[in-house]
């Protein structure tokens, strides 16, 4: 999804968390991927003999919506002179909708990547794993962080640090034990030591060959020195992994909270990674914040204050940011509104009310997304929109702290 914009990526995450929540009454909804490659004439034939299959349900509801489903794709097919370039998926179906209705519902996806495998999916929930495995950062980074006490592996994929093993040693304190000579003492020592170590080098392989290694960048190692230094030179990876060792950093912490210690200090050779540079971003943004140099602010009202006067120099929106906007108007006087809610598709939301001018009905008139909006106003003002991760500590504040919208401004503007 390299070619995508950041908005582009937002939309699509968007449109599968929608279909997600879409259900349908017993095995109604139709999931329909077709790659590139694919006859057109091929896949009619199928849903032909699939519409013939159906006449066979014994649900006379479900056998109307399945057939009503297919004739839907059929005729949609028809209007189908070449397969896009990734090739196309629809999603068709009668969709619960409450209230004991359903409505038939098509949406079309043309995804980001290439849709390698043909599928016709029947099920009471849209079929979305392949298309959810390309919102998946797939490039990973091996991570371990050891001492001569303990060692913890992980694994970086995308913007997610997850640790998987840790590991505690056997090595015996420098102070040694009576009855023992000290060339003794420290030969036991260093046998332990060297066990310890292959312990880690055997774990960690294991867990970094679990990887495609075509995805695989590569193996960061953190600790304190000598430490991490005697570890690289034995040469206690598998020899695959071994080749793929980037550096060594300096990391004082070697359980879980190692890990995201050493991404840290990584930061100069993966200055490229998404999350460096979504780090790299609010790590500004806190920076004016805390200098109150008036150049951060955060909120939608603000941050829109700010772009209508042109002042925004980067856009920051959580990329769990779900927010809507009613436009809200009076039916008989002047009257408007607004109201912004977090945006959740199958919630009740309640009519608006009356008009506290003149009492009369107050009506939705418009429904205007926020993320949207901004961006927007962004492309108008040629104002960069970065959308931040909330799987690191300062993305995740961003969505909580800051409901999820915020600001690095060109100048202070006071609003």
């Amino acid at each position: 999804m390299a070619e995508q914009s950041a908005h582009q990526k937002y939309e699509f995450k968007r449109k599968l968390e929608g279909l997600r929540d879409k259900k349908g009454r017993g095995t109604e909804l139709i999931s329909l991927y077709i790659p590139p490659d694919k006859q057109i004439s091929d896949v009619t034939s199928q849903l032909r003999n699939e519409h013939g299959q159906a006449a066979n349900i014994k649900s006379k509801l479900t056998k109307t919506n399945v057939q009503g489903a297919l004739e839907s794709l059929l005729s949609r097919l028809r209007y189908l002179d070449k397969t896009p370039e990734n090739g196309i998926v629809y999603f068709t179906g009668a969709v619960d909708v409450g209230a004991n209705k359903t409505n038939m519902e098509t949406t079309i996806v043309e995804p980001p990547e290439m849709i390698q495998t043909y599928r016709y999916h029947c099920d009471s929930s849209f079929y979305l794993q392949p298309l959810e495995d390309m919102l998946r950062d797939k490039k990973t980074y091996g991570l371990l962080v050891l001492d001569r006490r303990e060692a913890t592996v992980g694994l970086l994929t995308g913007k997610h640090i997850e640790s998987f093993r840790h590991l505690t040693s056997n090595v015996p304190g420098k102070q040694r034990k009576g009855g023992q000579s000290a060339h003794r003492f420290q030969q036991l020592r260093l046998i332990a030591i060297h066990d310890f170590y292959k312990r880690i080098g055997n774990a960690a392989s294991d867990v970094f060959m679990t990887v495609d290694q075509n995805d695989f960048e590569g193996v960061l190692i953190g600790g304190p020195s000598p430490t991490k230094e005697e570890f690289e030179s034995g040469h206690f990876f598998h020899h695959e992994i071994e080749k793929k060792i980037i550096g060594l950093f300096d990391a004082a912490y070697t359980d879980e909270s190692g890990l995201p210690e050493l991404v840290n200090a990584a930061g100069d050779r993966l200055a490229d990674l998404d999350l460096m540079v979504e780090k790299n971003m609010m790590q500004r943004f806190f920076g004016e914040l805390v200098s109150d140099s008036g150049k951060a602010t955060y909120g939608a009202e603000a941050v829109k204050a700010n772009l209508d006067v042109g002042a925004v120099d980067v856009l920051l929106l959580s990329e769990d940011l779900r927010a809507e906007k009613d436009i809200i108007k009076c039916e008989s006087c002047d009257y408007e509104t607004s109201v912004t809610r977090e945006y959740r598709p199958s919630e009740k939301i309640e009519p608006p009310g009356n008009c506290p001018k003149c009492g009369s009905t107050l009506r939705v008139v418009e429904k205007v997304d926020v993320v949207d909006e901004l961006s927007g106003m962004c492309d108008q003002m040629g104002t960069e929109v970065s959308f931040i991760s909330t799987d690191f500590e300062e993305g995740a504040q961003l969505m909580n702290a800051f409901g999820g919208i915020a600001a690095i401004l060109r100048y202070s503007t006071g609003i």
